[in-house]
């Protein structure tokens, strides 16, 4: 059916006439926004924000010198070039992004291997060189959480050579050194010096930069890799609840002193029978009361049961069983992406294998680790211990009891684990005034104030429990409320308040009542920028030509948000959400923008709908 606009017979044509060129103005008034220049213009204001910022940031005092060759007089073009660019209506989180940034860039160091006469870019954790690295300067125990920033940058040859470092190069071959700083008499190379999860990471890196050939050669030593931990790190008792999980000394995955290790040592008798209810603290509480026993009458008298007076008390926790279950997933994957492609049978055999390693390990850390009436995650002492109670499970919540849901390992059809993630939230549990705690509040041996990991905050865990509480939100929840959401986000922006007006990331706070962080300044040992662009604002990559976005940011913390200069798959990525595109317009205009090569493919009326993109449509 055609219609016509025919004159009426009467004289109102005049007056329609003139409401339907007045209805075409409000029309015209209310183009749509030119999306492309609003992306310019943010990207401008990024680029402007960050420059900046790291003349703030150059001209702080009283900071380390930088370990390589990026400082004040070159550090502006490096993060010009390489990072991705981010900018909000949130000045302290457009701020805390760019100074964790700045920070990386001055723990890249160049460094040549005094044996093989090559080069290696490599990342420190500590400035200068710690008794407790490797010769490099290096140390393994962030490893983890450096992959997955360091993931991002788009010049992928500093991750390539670093990854490369650990898994082929000098830090492969050659045992820690010993000496004061090394607790413990099982020998290992100083890729392993600390528990890590490097072949995981490995797999997120080539998500972001996929390099096939690179893969395909560093595959073999990836499985080396992971042979290290499985012949020097499960435990092997036969018949024990423990059997087949692997172990690891409180020191050696990152939180030298916890409750789950000090309860056992109260329990046991022989050479730890000094650990008692009333003298513990003496001995099991921080750096300097190790002192007090190393060098004893009574260390000397069990000289396999401490190690310079520390206690070789091994523990199945959570954390490193979750870090292995997910580096056997990661080879069954990529030794499953290799045999897609080679067409190979030995490849697809290794992948399997992978698989049901993985799965094993699975089962078996969820059926030991898992308690039904206090519905959470914890650490056993490891059976085959040569002093102390064996497969002695610790009553103590910990914050590494989430570690599994950073890795998706546990069960998504099963909800009885949804209840752990209440205690993240209670006052009882991990929620304190200024940041979450590393062990329940509640235990009678809560304690921030000592150094050691019996409550006080610790950025490595808020990065892996961060991750593991936005997985768990994503890929467990049918539905996400903006209660949770809101719960994310106040997780992360009490982590973006402790880095003060002055920009710092440290070792520790207090999270009771710390302004700021303590320790060792500007300190590279846990994320910030993999945080907000996978886990609050949901970039999610792949090893196809795709991705997804899922933010989780709530609908009435900002205003707006750029996310851009992302190098992915080869393949510039740009991300622009405004909750007000047009001033002159009333309401809410919300709209989420993402161009592929400069080229606008996606716009999206809500700021939380999951978006699929596919980089060859």
């Amino acid at each position: 059916m055609t219609y016509h606009l025919t004159k009426p017979k009467n004289n109102h044509y005049p007056v329609l006439l003139l409401l339907l060129i007045i209805c075409a103005i409000i029309s015209c008034n209310q183009a749509e926004p030119d999306y492309t220049a609003e992306l310019n213009r943010l990207k401008r204001e990024a680029k402007d924000s960050l420059l900046n910022d790291i003349v703030e940031f150059n001209a702080y005092k009283d900071r380390p010198a930088s370990d390589g060759p990026y400082n004040s007089s070159n550090n502006s073009t490096f993060l010009q070039d390489n990072i991705p660019l981010f900018i909000s209506s949130d000045k302290d989180f457009t701020e805390v992004y760019n100074y964790r940034w700045w920070m990386i860039s001055k723990h890249l160091r160049s460094w040549k291997d005094p044996e093989e006469n090559k080069d290696y870019w490599v990342f420190t954790e500590f400035f200068g060189w710690p008794a407790h690295g490797s010769v490099s300067g290096a140390i393994s125990c962030p490893a983890g959480h450096q992959f997955y920033d360091l993931r991002w940058l788009r010049d992928p040859q500093y991750m390539k050579s670093y990854i490369d470092f650990y898994m082929k190069g000098y830090a492969s071959k050659h045992d820690q050194r010993e000496g004061t700083n090394f607790h413990s008499y099982i020998k290992r190379p100083e890729s392993h010096h600390f528990s890590s999860w490097m072949i995981d990471g490995t797999e997120a890196f080539l998500k972001v930069h996929p390099d096939n050939a690179w893969r395909d050669a560093l595959l073999p030593y990836m499985e080396k890799h992971q042979q290290v931990w499985d012949e020097k790190f499960m435990v092997h008792k036969e018949g024990a609840k423990t059997n087949g999980l692997y172990k690891i000394l409180d020191l050696y995955d990152g939180m030298e002193f916890t409750i789950s290790a000090t309860m056992p040592l109260i329990e046991s008798d022989g050479p730890y029978a000094i650990y008692t209810e009333q003298d513990w603290k003496k001995y099991y509480l921080g750096w300097n009361t190790i002192g007090n026993l190393q060098g004893s009458e009574h260390t000397k008298a069990y000289p396999k049961a401490f190690a310079h007076g520390y206690p070789l008390l091994y523990l199945v926790r959570p954390s490193i069983n979750s870090y292995y279950y997910a580096n056997l997933r990661s080879l069954s994957h990529l030794y499953g992406l290799k045999a897609d492609e080679s067409g190979q049978e030995s490849d697809l055999l290794k992948s399997e294998n992978y698989l049901k390693r993985a799965d094993s390990l699975q089962q078996k850390a969820l059926s030991v680790l898992w308690d039904e009436e206090e519905q959470f995650f914890y650490s056993y002492t490891a059976a085959d211990n040569a002093y102390g109670v064996k497969d002695k499970r610790s009553r103590v919540r910990e914050s590494v009891g989430y570690t599994p849901w950073y890795f998706n390992m546990v069960p998504k059809d099963d909800k009885k684990y949804d209840a752990a993630w209440e205690m993240l939230f209670s006052q009882n549990g991990f929620y304190n005034e200024k940041g979450m705690t590393t062990a329940e509040i509640q235990h009678p041996l809560y304690n921030e104030e000592a150094y050691a990991w019996n409550g006080r905050g610790w950025p490595f865990q808020n990065s892996v429990v961060n991750k593991a509480y936005a997985n768990y939100l994503k890929n467990y929840k049918k539905e996400i409320t903006e209660s949770d959401k809101e719960q994310l986000y106040d997780l992360i922006k009490k982590l973006v308040d402790m880095h003060g007006e002055e920009r710092n990331i440290g070792e520790w706070y207090i999270p009771s009542n710390g302004e700021q962080f303590g320790g060792v300044k500007d300190y590279f040992h846990s994320t910030f920028p993999d945080m907000l662009i996978e886990d609050l604002l949901g970039f999610k990559a792949t090893h196809k030509d795709e991705f997804s976005l899922q933010t989780l940011l709530p609908n009435d913390q900002w205003d707006y948000f750029y996310l851009g200069n992302i190098r992915y798959h080869g393949h510039d990525i740009d991300i622009v959400w405004k909750e007000d595109w047009s001033p002159d317009i009333e309401g809410s205009q919300s709209k989420l923008c993402i161009w592929v090569d400069h080229q606008l493919v996606s716009k999206s009326n809500s700021l939380n709908e999951k978006i699929s993109i596919n980089l060859n449509q």
